[in-house]
């Protein structure tokens, strides 16, 4: 080790930029939102009756921008979460609110607001402007959940 690397490493322990217990949360806090993020694909995917998957895998863009609308939806609510969070369990806690009320509204928009035409099913036929629609909700619900929890 060279002097440099040592006296690095000395105001670096002054300073207070690294700690054990900042990268024992930053792992908790990491896992337990990856964790999340897996949670709502799984909740997301109840809301339909197709495997999203497989049309995904076969080619379907309108299914993909569907999933990943809500997905990115869901990270921007996880930010916002874990930014004003005081715990773990409140983060968790408020991230499974965030992740049910995605859930909620995809299926008012799906079968209160747009009770004629179903969604779902034009989703799965591939028409990429439903997709894309359903890609801009999932994230502007995203944000306005974000910004309700930014207590």
């Amino acid at each position: 080790m060279d002097q440099t690397e040592v006296s690095l490493k000395g105001v670096c322990k002054r300073m207070g930029f690294f700690s054990l217990d900042s990268f024992l949360n930053f792992l908790l806090y990491i896992g337990t939102g990856f964790i999340l993020i897996l949670i709502g694909i799984v909740a997301f995917a109840f809301t339909t009756k197709f495997s999203e998957w497989n049309l995904i895998k076969e080619g379907n863009l309108a299914v993909a921008l569907k999933l990943w609308g809500k997905v990115i939806g869901l990270g921007i609510t996880l930010y916002t979460v874990w930014s004003s969070s005081v715990h773990i369990l409140d983060a968790i806690i408020w991230g499974l609110i965030g992740i049910a009320t995605q859930v909620v509204v995809y299926l008012i928009i799906e079968y209160v607001l747009t009770p004629k035409t179903s969604l779902e099913k034009k989703v799965e036929e591939g028409n990429t402007a439903v997709g894309f629609s359903l890609f801009a909700v999932g994230i502007t619900v995203g944000l306005i959940i974000a910004g309700s929890l930014s207590y």
